[in-house]
């Protein structure tokens, strides 16, 4: 008999996971066409060195993609999403969306889940 783990999120793939990384390709998702590297930076709010490392391991995992291109004679790297990118991180959603919706009964009404502070613990 095959028993399914309900709270198992198997779709959730630690490569977007990351706070960063989903960050960037929630910005490549909504832009198509691509982003250059530094309004990619802006948008996610992330240094030079930190969106390169993100943006290495996105390329890597073929999420993502790059070209160099010229703006106004200043070399400029475009990244956009790979067609494989946009399908895993759709499914990606999907799965989240799951998380969400198995935590909904945690947040209605009069079925509070928050634990109750402890007595003589660190904060008392």
């Amino acid at each position: 008999m095959t028993r399914r783990a309900r709270f198992h999120y198997g779709g959730l793939e630690r490569v977007i996971h990351e706070k960063a990384r989903l960050g960037i390709l929630t910005a490549l998702t909504a832009e198509p066409g691509g982003i250059a590297f530094g309004d990619l930076k802006e948008l996610c709010d992330l240094t030079d060195g930190n969106l390169s490392r993100h943006l290495k391991t996105l390329v890597d995992a073929e999420l993502v993609t790059f070209e160099r291109d010229q703006d106004e004679g200043r070399p400029q790297s475009i990244y956009r999403l790979t067609r494989a990118g946009r399908t895993r991180f759709l499914e990606y959603l999907a799965e989240l969306e799951r998380v969400v919706a198995d935590a909904a009964p945690a947040r209605s009404p009069g079925r509070s889940r928050r634990p109750r502070p402890r007595k003589g613990g660190a904060g008392a």
